[in-house]
């Protein structure tokens, strides 16, 4: 039986590709739902300010140690 298709390259990239699907969802809804919070509070927007960019650093970090992983598992 023969293969339709066959991967060549790093597999690593490809995993790390989707994985970075992931942050880059979790980036838009902190940003997106700060710049709403703050246009319903504008009194609060230096807190609001604040926590959107602990969200942001701490969902960036998931991605950073996505594109370190495959260096570190592979080959």
């Amino acid at each position: 039986m023969s293969a339709l298709a066959a991967v060549s390259g790093s597999v690593a990239s490809i995993g790390y590709g989707l994985a970075a699907i992931g942050p880059g969802i979790g980036v838009g809804l902190i940003f997106g739902n700060g710049v709403q919070a703050m246009a319903r509070q504008p009194e609060a927007a230096g807190l609001i300010r604040s926590n959107m960019f602990i969200g942001f650093a701490l969902t960036e970090a998931l991605a950073l140690i996505g594109i370190v992983m495959p260096f570190v598992y592979g080959q």
